[in-house]
């Protein structure tokens, strides 16, 4: 079936948008090599092609950085969505009336375990972590968010996109609502995404005779008012083909970054923030060894007697060194200086570098056990630098992954048609840094009631206790299955009848 050329969805128009944002994305690689070189080694990164099992740490001398950003990546994960955990919630709008809420919220409570199991039971823990690492290092990661085959664990099947595969375009809502994506599949791998019938003869033809060959394949995921259309283009030896053209509720590729700046698409990670330090770091390392290597073999000076080879000396234990008589022989060659300030100056841009990825934040612990009082200020203290990229990352990863999969759901017939947006269901969250607000009103609140009790029975007979609880039982994450149920206003009626 011959295309449309007019038609802004055709191969050639999507590919030809492909290649306009590919260029502009190009000004970054450099940039994101660079970090991946210092800090996430093993990655490769986009300008780099390496292999399963390769060595890639020759170029890195000290280990602060890459011990940072694991454990940056690490507390990410467990701070956002914790395994085995419940991380959200569906709760009642604004604007659901207090009787109908109370017959809702065992729905919305059903709802949001069925999500949290096939979270659970897919590969989003694994695929969420190499995110995050790229989330730390280049500022920008990308999560392939796709429905499972029937009769799978769970429905969700995730796949952590490389950045060397991915390139975005912003929308004008700010987010990263555009998506390219360019691989080389195999034709086993065209199969299992596409089908037989899908696929050009030619192609399959080729696939056949050559089963490790590759064929560049390019999907797109870009918005169309409300909705996402969802293309896939098969570059061939005849000229590309379009293998797939559908429209989705929600797109498969969840994109989120860790910082923006006005004017730029993709984000900025705070390994590049740092990465002067990391440098200069593996360069003091670097020049240290070559200072212990010269003090342990030292350098040593001959005189040319016509007896000595220094090319055959071995300085090796029990070794007899031949010299001409009289001739002083191998001397050693004093060393200029020292190099004992290199510590203090390699220390100094350790701390920074960890205090950059929030390693530090926190402070060491001074004794062996810290109060609750204390904890809990830690806990608000990392909150406090965290709020800009928590509210990032909560609108442009944990909103679209609970929204896309309750679609999948919904069209299973899992779950209802469920409408969050705020007014009529409601979406919490309930991870650790989630909570650290929740727990300051509710400290706020239990202080307000401590005052209230000791001004008396006065000060009591202001207090709904009812209210305070069930309050209290929403801001703790509470399931509504375990808070009773309003009991109607007996007085109402009475008042509707009155004339």
């Amino acid at each position: 079936m011959r295309e449309d050329p007019d038609d802004p969805w055709s191969a050639d128009r999507l590919l030809a948008r492909y290649g306009t944002a590919r260029a502009a994305r190009s000004t970054w690689e450099a940039h994101w090599q660079d970090c991946y070189d210092v800090a996430l080694p093993q990655a490769g990164g986009p300008g780099r092609i390496v292999s399963p099992g390769e060595r890639r740490t020759e170029r890195v001398y000290d280990g602060t950085a890459p011990d940072a950003v694991e454990q940056l990546a690490a507390g990410l994960l467990a701070a956002l969505t914790p395994p085995f955990s419940r991380w959200f919630g569906l709760a009642p709008g604004v604007d659901v009336p207090p009787a109908d809420a109370d017959r809702l919220a065992p729905v919305l409570e059903r709802a949001t375990g069925v999500l949290q199991t096939h979270f659970d039971r897919s590969n989003l823990v694994v695929e969420l972590h190499q995110c995050h690492l790229d989330l730390v290092v280049a500022g920008t990661a990308c999560l392939l968010f796709e429905e499972a085959p029937p009769g799978e664990a769970s429905a969700f099947r995730f796949a952590a996109v490389p950045l060397a595969q991915v390139v975005m375009e912003e929308g004008p809502s700010g987010r990263l609502d555009g998506t390219f994506r360019r691989s080389e599949p195999t034709l086993a791998d065209l199969l299992g995404r596409f089908g037989r019938d899908a696929l050009p003869a030619r192609a399959v033809e080729g696939g056949v005779r050559d089963p490790d060959r590759r064929f560049p394949l390019t999907e797109a995921a870009l918005p169309d008012g409300t909705a996402v259309r969802y293309a896939a283009v098969l570059e061939t030896d005849t000229g590309p083909v379009r293998l797939a053209h559908v429209r989705l509720r929600r797109s498969p590729f969840v994109n989120f970054r860790w910082m923006k700046t006005a004017g730029e698409v993709y984000g900025r990670s705070p390994v590049m923030k740092a990465l002067p330090d990391i440098r200069t770091a593996n360069k003091v390392v670097e020049l240290v060894l070559k200072n212990a290597s010269i003090a342990v073999t030292g350098i040593w000076q001959a005189d040319d007697d016509g007896v000595l080879n220094p090319a055959s000396i071995r300085l090796v234990p029990g070794t007899i060194i031949p010299k001409a008589v009289g001739s002083a022989g191998l001397t050693p060659l004093a060393a200029p200086g020292r190099f004992d300030v290199s510590q203090l100056v390699l220390d100094d841009l350790r701390a920074r570098i960890r205090n950059a990825l929030l390693v530090d934040r926190l402070g060491p612990v001074a004794g062996p056990r810290m109060t609750a009082t204390e904890v809990a200020e830690r806990a608000a203290e990392t909150a406090r630098l965290l709020g800009a990229t928590f509210g990032r990352l909560q609108g442009e990863l944990l909103v679209p992954l609970v929204l896309r999969g309750l679609a999948i759901l919904a069209r299973r017939g899992e779950v209802p048609e469920l409408m969050v947006d705020g007014r009529l269901v409601d979406l919490q969250w309930h991870a650790p840094l989630a909570r650290a607000q929740a727990q300051r009103d509710v400290r706020a609140v239990l202080g307000w009631l401590d005052g209230v009790a000791a001004l008396g029975p006065n000060g009591q007979a202001v207090v709904d206790a009812a209210a305070t609880a069930r309050w209290l039982g929403r801001a703790l994450g509470v399931p509504p299955s375990l808070v009773r149920a309003a009991d109607p206003d007996p007085i109402a009626p009475q008042r509707r009848t009155d004339p």
